[in-house]
């Protein structure tokens, strides 16, 4: 066996592993299920519901928990976001080192043998990433039910593969929310800048009062 064959053999153990019982259930990934609430998700993960970022808060509640997996796994983190306490997605970024080598058929030929034949769209999709931006990428191959959808694609600052996994219902709404949020945000931020402003004002007169009153009683002329 070459050595290629070997971490493509790894890969499909890996994947395989975990979520035996569930071969074929695009709502899972690994031990992770789709539509799940954030504290079952955190439970899993060996995480705390409190270290979960919130990013918006309305109209709806978007959250985001990033997990780190363990040393020798194909995996190396996964970004779990959260719509209104339910995930609704997960970025899943493998391991340069435990994967490398491995070109796309190789982890599109593990992958199918949980999930089942890929389809290889003319398609792009967008993800929100660790590193806090947004990029829009193209689809190297997609597993897909009316429910769920798995797409494998490369992060152009990225030497690896990712596996974006997400509901489509709740994607949906999400991205409705988000939009809506970011639109509210930038409709109120010259309110919110005035607020700020005299807020600001408001604790730098208290500090000086604060002083005068200190230096009023012992100043000499």
């Amino acid at each position: 066996m070459t050595r290629l064959q070997m971490l493509a053999a790894s890969l499909s153990w890996t994947l395989v592993a975990s979520p035996l019982l569930y071969s074929g259930d695009l709502s899972r990934y690994r031990e992770f299920e789709l539509d799940s609430n954030l504290f079952q998700v955190a439970r899993q993960a060996g995480m705390q519901p409190e270290e979960v970022k919130n990013l918006y808060e309305r109209p709806a509640l978007i959250q985001e928990l990033s997990w780190r997996a363990g040393s020798n796994d194909t995996v190396k983190e996964i970004l779990f976001s959260f719509y209104d306490g339910e995930l609704f997605r997960m970025i899943v970024d493998y391991d340069r080192y435990t994967t490398e080598g491995l070109t796309a058929e190789d982890l599109i030929e593990a992958t199918s043998m949980i999930y089942g034949d890929a389809l290889r769209p003319t398609a792009e999709i967008t993800l929100s990433t660790i590193y806090g931006r947004d990029e829009t990428v193209e689809v190297i191959a997609r597993w897909e039910d009316p429910d769920w959808s798995f797409n494998l694609v490369r992060l152009e600052y990225e030497p690896s593969f990712t596996l974006a996994v997400l509901s489509k219902r709740l994607d949906g709404l999400a991205r409705a929310a988000i939009d809506e949020a970011i639109r509210l945000d930038i409709q109120e931020a010259p309110q919110r800048e005035i607020d700020q402003k005299k807020r600001d004002d408001m604790a730098r007169a208290s500090e000086q009062e604060e002083a005068r009153l200190v230096n009023k009683s012992r100043f000499r002329p």
